[in-house]
Parts: C-alpha cells; structure tokens; sequence
C-alpha cells in the first residue's frame, strides 16, 4: 500500500471519527451537561452511588459510549477487535472487513478539569514507548504489531468532577429518587486526535514507560502539541531513544536525554522546531 493511499485513509477515518464524537455529548449527558449514568441498579430497584475514584468513572464511560461504537464500525464497514488483555494496547483496533490491512488504533483517554486552574486538565498517557513502540514488529502488549496501523488515534473525554461535598456514597437510593442524585461528573468535552499531535516530551507516569501528554485543555482540542511543528516521525524518534542517550551537560556531568530541546540539538536539528505553545503545568 502506498504512502499516500495510507494517508488519504486515515484522514477519511479520522474525518469518520469526529463525527462520532460529535454524536457523543447529547449521548451521554443530560441538557444540563449532568451524566446520565446515576449508579448501579440491583435487583431491588436500589441505586448505589458511583464511586469518584477516575479508574471507575473511565471504565464506566467506556462502556457507556461502546454501543456507539459498535454503531460506528458497522456503519463504516469496520470489525471491532478488542485487546486480549487488560494492559494491551490499544484499547480497540478497528480493521476493515474488506481489508484486512486497514488497521486503526483507538485509545479512550479520560482526564478531568483542575479545580484551581479549569484551563488545564490532569493529562493522560498515551501508550507505553517500551517495547511494542520501539520494536515495530513485536506483539508484546499490542493486538497486532505497531507498524500495521495505519493511524493511532485518541478518543478523549475530559469532565468536571462534582463537588464531594454534594456526593454521599454510603447512601442507598430508590427508582423514585433518581432525578435527585447527584452526577459524579458533567460539562463533557469529546476530542479526536492522534496520539503524536497532543504528546508532550515527559513521561506519563512514574517509573513506567508511558508516553506523558499536554494538559493545557485548548492545546488538547487544537491537537497543539509539542511535536506540532516537527510531525510524528520526530515524536517516534525521541521516544524511542527517551533516557537513552547519556550526554554532558554544562556542569560537566553525565545527563539522559529527557527533554525534546535536548534531543534536537544533539541530531543538529533546530530547537526552536518545539511548540512553544504546548507548555505542560505541573499540578
């Protein structure tokens, strides 16, 4: 397949792709921007509360919106893989039923708004830079290798966290009182973006091997990342060689490699090529 059929595919797929998302706030929020998903129903018509903790709210938004999905793949001629285990990536390949070459990368990424600083959310990872990113070919935690996709999308969803005071998880509600619950989360945002346009150059996540993001939410939405003015070959490269290249620095130490500006000057490149827009706050 050549390189321009590749990417006239993936932008009709991403093209697809935000149209859904457009879809998707009507879906799952009330006209007041309240979710509309209250709790857990037992058989006795008796409604728990869900829980605030950002594991349980993202796992249930995902299930949330999967029907859409489905929708989605049928309607554009996609089967709808998931990973075989939990930490794989991605979280759903969508390849063609015509062709089985035709491969997409999905990853729903969700994030909240700070508290004290709404302009900015509390960012994601982007998938591991490990071995499946390094060894294009390798099928360690990946469905099908890295290379067989043609694109590497995020389907992200950033929310407002209700006030905990207004949150009582150790009450039990009935059917009648649904109305009076309070929505754990509201005032929805859906984006599509590959994962290269809204990458920062710091890592997502302790000592793990994740790709950190942007956390400016206007920088999120216009795919403004640091890589914007360089393109994802660059984002490759510097990721695959993160903490990898040791070079002396001006206090005539050895240093690893863990900023973007660093790693252009070391390849002779132009530093100033960083976005200086898509700086990332420090919460």
């Amino acid at each position: 397949m050549n390189e321009n059929l590749k990417l006239q595919l993936k932008e009709n797929f991403r093209k697809d792709l935000i149209k859904l998302v457009n879809q998707l706030n009507s879906y799952v929020s009330t006209d007041k921007g309240q979710w509309t998903i209250k709790g857990f129903l037992d058989v006795f018509q008796n409604i728990y509360t869900i829980s605030a903790d950002t594991k349980i709210v993202s796992k249930i938004l995902e299930i949330h919106i999967f029907p859409k999905i489905l929708e989605f793949a049928n309607k554009h001629g996609y089967k709808v893989v998931l990973t075989k285990h939990q930490n794989y990536y991605p979280d759903v390949s969508f390849v063609s039923s015509d062709d089985e070459q035709i491969k997409f990368a999905v990853d729903f990424k969700t994030t909240y708004h700070l508290p004290l600083a709404p302009e900015f959310c509390n960012g994601f990872t982007l998938g591991s830079h490990g071995e499946y990113f390094i060894n294009r070919n390798s099928t360690k935690n990946i469905q099908f290798p890295y290379n067989q996709y043609l694109g590497h999308f995020c389907l992200g969803i950033i929310y407002t966290r209700s006030d905990f005071r207004e949150l009582d998880e150790t009450r039990i509600y009935k059917i009648q009182d649904l109305n009076s619950i309070t929505s754990v989360i509201s005032d929805f945002q859906f984006f599509v973006a590959e994962k290269w346009q809204i990458a920062s150059d710091s890592s997502g996540s302790g000592n793990t091997a994740n790709i950190g993001s942007i956390n400016k939410i206007s920088d999120i939405l216009e795919c403004n990342g640091m890589f914007k003015n360089l393109g994802e070959e660059w984002f490759d490269d510097y990721w695959m060689n993160y903490g990898k290249i040791t070079i002396i620095g001006e206090d005539g130490k050895p240093h690893k490699i863990t900023k973007l500006k660093q790693f252009l000057e070391y390849c002779g490149a132009d530093r100033n090529l960083v976005n200086p827009r898509a700086s990332r706050r420090k919460k």
